[in-house]
């Protein structure tokens, strides 16, 4: 697909922040549709289809935070990236829309250039993502399938977020390997994404929980990261 044919979906109740947006990703070739409130990003979301959605996290109504959960609960809409928008400079939102399954964030106020710039790279990993084939693991109890975003335990399905299940996979699938939570991020995110330790050891917790028995596999490396158990 050429970048000219990519649309993307702009949610944000400032009608100036709309504008500018509209008009610096437009001179970058994408095709771009404005929304206003989450209740209409869902509508558009599911009847557009759009390759990438830049999403305000303080809407009126319906939040950016319930509308990026929404999104990523429905099959029809969850494999579509979103980076958050957010004026917030708060650690516990970053954390919040990452575990929902976004891909990315950007702090307002932002440049226009970096924001095409995010989208750009969020768009191109995406690529990858699903150019890569990627086999699927069988390691103690636990079956995991990217093609199929299928997660089992015993035979037991478990649902996992999408970054959840990214960050199970790539532990999984190099068992015994520890890795820092900065090359977590990095391999899931890419280079240019900025993290904090609290929003990895989040994450962690929360597969851990979602996992059960499985949940002990995940190890803890003191003062280094996290590995999956041989």
């Amino acid at each position: 697909m050429k970048k000219a044919e990519k649309k993307i979906l702009i949610v944000d109740d400032e009608e100036d922040i709309l504008e500018i947006t509209r008009y610096n990703l437009s001179r970058e070739g994408y095709q771009v549709i404005c929304v206003t409130s989450g209740e209409d990003a869902l509508k558009k979301a599911r009847s557009e289809i759009p390759n990438l959605i830049v999403l305000d996290l303080m809407l009126p109504g319906l939040d950016g935070l319930e509308v990026c959960k929404l999104l990523k609960n429905d099959p029809k809409t969850s494999h579509i990236p979103i980076i958050m928008l957010t004026a917030k400079d708060e650690e516990a939102d970053i954390v919040t829309g990452l575990e929902l399954g976004a891909d990315d964030y950007i702090t307002k106020p932002f440049s226009p250039r970096v924001l095409a710039a995010r989208v750009k790279a969020v768009l191109r990993r995406k690529n990858i993502e699903i150019s890569q084939e990627e086999e699927p693991i069988h390691i103690h109890d636990l079956y995991v399938h990217p093609g199929r975003h299928e997660v089992k335990i015993k035979e037991k399905h478990v649902q996992l977020t999408h970054s959840e299940f990214r960050l199970l996979y790539f532990l999984g699938r190099r068992p015994g390997f520890v890795f820092t939570r900065y090359q977590i991020v990095d391999a899931l995110r890419g280079s240019d994404y900025y993290v904090t330790d609290r929003s990895i050891d989040v994450q962690i917790v929360g597969l851990r929980k979602k996992l059960g028995s499985a949940g002990k596999y995940i190890e803890t490396v003191r003062g280094v990261g996290y590995r999956f158990k041989e």
